[in-house]
C-alpha cells in the first residue's frame, strides 16, 4: 500500500510541478505529517525531491528528471489493456495509435508484470453494439473526431427526422453509447442573426453522427463553455429525454414471465418492475405501473407479451389492444365474440 502511495506521490510532482504538502495530502488522502514520512523516503531512495519554503513554497523533483517507471501497480497496468477499445479507437482513426501505445507500455513494464498485462485480452472482450444491431455506417466521424480534438467547428449537412438541414456547430464531445455515436456541439449562430457570428445561441443539443451526411472542418475555434462537462450532460440529457418521450402511464398485471419481458423493454419500464410491490394476488400476478410513450407504441409493445402481461388502465390502451387482436384474428379467419 505505501510503495504504491509513493510512486502515486512521485507522478504527481512529475505531472503537475510544484505541490504543497497540503494539496500532496489531499491528493493522496494522507495526513502532512504521513506525507512528510512519505517525502523523508523517498529522498532516501535517491529521487531527488526538495522542498521551497514560504507563501508559494511547497515540494518538487529536480528540473528535467524523469523516472524511467510507468507508475503503474499490476492491476493498473491491466485495467489500461482493458480500457483500450479496439472497435471504437478503429471507428476514430486511433487503432494504430492505441496498438502503438499498448507496445510502449508492455515494454516499459517489468518483466513478471507483461503475462499480466497481456492476459487481460485473452480473458475479456468488450463488445458495446446490442443485440440483433449491426454498428451504424458513420463515414465523416474520423473527421468529426478531428474537429473536436482539434477544437475547431464543423459545417456539416444533418438528416433530421423532420429535414435535412446545414448548421454549424462547436464541438464539445463524442459520446458512445450501445454502439452508436452521438455528437454533442453547440450551434452556431449565422451571419445577421440575432446572436453575432461565430457564437453560440442556446444550450448544447446531441446529434447522431451517423445521420451527418457531410462534414467540413472550419478555422474558426471552439470556444468552450468554461464549466461544461460531458458525463454530466451526457446523464442529464438521458434524464431529459426519459421525461419527454413518457407522456403518461399503464397500470398492468404481469406474471413472473411477463415481468421478464417487460423489464428488457426499456431501463425505465426496468425501474418500474423493480419499484414494484411483491403480489399478494391468489394468481401470482404482479401490479405495475409502466410508463408509456403513446397508446399506440404501447399497444405494440405490450402485443407480444399477452397473455403474461394484462393492461387494466387507461382504457384507451385496453380498447386498442382488443381492437388489433380482433383485426388479427380477422386475418387468420378466427371468429372472436
Amino acid at each position: 500500500m505505501r510503495a504504491s502511495r509513493l510512486l502515486s506521490l512521485q507522478m504527481l510532482l512529475e505531472t503537475r510541478g510544484r505541490m504543497s504538502a497540503q494539496a500532496l495530502s489531499e491528493a493522496l488522502e494522507v495526513s502532512v505529517r504521513t506525507l512528510y514520512r512519505d517525502v523523508d523516503q523517498l529522498s532516501a531512495a535517491g529521487v531527488p525531491i526538495y522542498a521551497e519554503r514560504g507563501r508559494h513554497g511547497g515540494f518538487a523533483l529536480l528540473p528535467g528528471w524523469k523516472t524511467t517507471l510507468t507508475g503503474l501497480t499490476p492491476s493498473e497496468a491491466q485495467a489500461v489493456f482493458l480500457s483500450g477499445l479496439p472497435g471504437p479507437a478503429q471507428d476514430l482513426g486511433l487503432g494504430g495509435d492505441v496498438e502503438g501505445a499498448r507496445l510502449k507500455l508492455l515494454a516499459a513494464l517489468p518483466a513478471g508484470w507483461r503475462d499480466d498485462a497481456q492476459r487481460v485480452s485473452t480473458r475479456l472482450h468488450l463488445d458495446p453494439v446490442d443485440w440483433y444491431r449491426e454498428s451504424e455506417p458513420t463515414p465523416h466521424l474520423t473527421a468529426v473526431a478531428a474537429a473536436v480534438w482539434n477544437g475547431h467547428q464543423i459545417r456539416m449537412r444533418y438528416e433530421s427526422w423532420a429535414d435535412t438541414v446545414e448548421r454549424t456547430v462547436s464541438p464539445l464531445g463524442l459520446v458512445l453509447k450501445a454502439g452508436v455515436w452521438y455528437l454533442v456541439a453547440l450551434p452556431v449562430a449565422s451571419a445577421g442573426a440575432a446572436a453575432a457570428p461565430g457564437t453560440a445561441k442556446g444550450g448544447p443539443r446531441t446529434y447522431r453522427v451517423s445521420s451527418i451526411r457531410a462534414a467540413t472542418a472550419l478555422a474558426t475555434p471552439v470556444r468552450r463553455p468554461a464549466r461544461f462537462d460531458l458525463p454530466g450532460y451526457w446523464a442529464a440529457s438521458i434524464q431529459r429525454f426519459e421525461s419527454e418521450i413518457y407522456t403518461g402511464h399503464a397500470q398492468v398485471l404481469a406474471t413472473p414471465a411477463g415481468l421478464r419481458g417487460l423489464r428488457v423493454l426499456s431501463s425505465a419500464v426496468a425501474r418500474a418492475v423493480a419499484a414494484a410491490k411483491p403480489s399478494r394476488r391468489n394468481d401470482g400476478r404482479v401490479a405495475v405501473s409502466m410508463p408509456i410513450e403513446s397508446v399506440e407504441h404501447a399497444c405494440g409493445q405490450l402485443m407480444r407479451l399477452s397473455p403474461q402481461v394484462e393492461v387494466l388502465r387507461p382504457a384507451a390502451l385496453r380498447r386498442a389492444l382488443v381492437q388489433r387482436l380482433r383485426a388479427t384474428a380477422r386475418l387468420y379467419g378466427v371468429e372472436m365474440l
